[in-house]
């Protein structure tokens, strides 16, 4: 096309040959192929000049919008590669980023405004890229997979219940203990539906059978502090309640292991240069 486009505004084979950098013998045979391909004579060729046939006077405008728009694609990604700009869609937990992580995504918006950051907030376990995700904040143990990740600032955990609750229940000594209690359960944990505590240097997952189960830890967290079970919960989630007593730590001998966080994305090689700075800024602002 871009052959057809010159030979058309150059009036000769040899001349588009020339401003194409090509053999006219190739930029000749790319004519041919084109007209064999659309089935129909697009230029008129004599000894001295070559012309546009009326099919292809009207083709030669078409393309010459179709190229431009193409060229002014590919120069608006090659701007994106250089600089910050364009649309950057990230998935990460809802407690997590409203009380956690939403600095770090205000600074990054301030610092980078040509940027379009799209948040979605989800607890639950994205496919970056079926649905089209640059980046995600992702808790918990990693699975395996062909993702990048960058490690971030993890968060305590803490297993908890209402003061009321424990004085009707009583207050369980031993991870055995919590088959006789209300277990408030999240859905999202990875090892289903079992609580890890650290044994020596191993973790031991004790298994629990839920009387309240959400995806939500906002949820599961208003459910403890109204007085219904036991819940494990991050401390970004409940430090207030566990400084005013609304919340207070059980099996505290038993020692939880740390809620460790991540970013994950699809792609380390040709990555925008909006994904390389908000890898950055986030890493360094949540930097374990």
């Amino acid at each position: 096309m871009q052959s057809f486009v010159a030979v058309v505004e150059e009036g000769s084979f040899s001349a588009a040959a020339r401003r194409l950098g090509l053999s006219k013998s190739l930029t000749s045979k790319r004519i041919s192929d084109l007209e064999a391909l659309l089935g129909v004579r697009l230029l008129t060729r004599s000894t001295r000049s070559v012309s546009a046939t009326g099919a292809g006077s009207d083709y030669y405008q078409r393309l010459k919008g179709i190229l431009g728009d193409l060229e002014a694609a590919h120069q608006a990604v090659r701007q994106q590669g250089d600089r910050p700009v364009g649309h950057l869609k990230l998935t990460a937990p809802v407690t997590y980023t409203r009380r956690v992580l939403q600095p770090a995504l205000t600074r990054f918006m301030r610092e980078y405004p040509e940027v379009m950051l799209e948040v979605v907030l989800d607890d639950g376990h994205r496919n970056l890229v079926e649905e089209g995700f640059d980046v995600a904040v992702v808790g918990g143990v990693l699975e395996d997979s062909s993702l990048y990740a960058r490690r971030l600032r993890g968060s305590r955990v803490h297993i908890v219940a209402a003061p009321d609750y424990l004085a009707r229940m009583g207050t369980p000594q031993t991870p055995a203990d919590l088959t006789g209690h209300r277990i408030l359960h999240y859905t999202n944990l990875r090892r289903g539906q079992s609580w890890p505590f650290s044994c020596g240097k191993e973790i031991h997952h004790q298994k629990i059978e839920p009387a309240f189960a959400a995806n939500n830890g906002d949820i599961i967290h208003a459910t403890a502090v109204d007085g219904f079970g036991i819940a494990f919960l991050p401390e970004f989630l409940i430090e207030d309640d566990l400084a005013s007593g609304a919340l207070v730590p059980v099996l505290a001998p038993f020692t939880l292991p740390e809620l460790p966080m991540h970013l994950v994305y699809p792609h380390r090689k040709h990555a925008s240069a909006a994904l390389r700075a908000f890898l950055d800024l986030i890493a360094t602002e949540m930097a374990p």
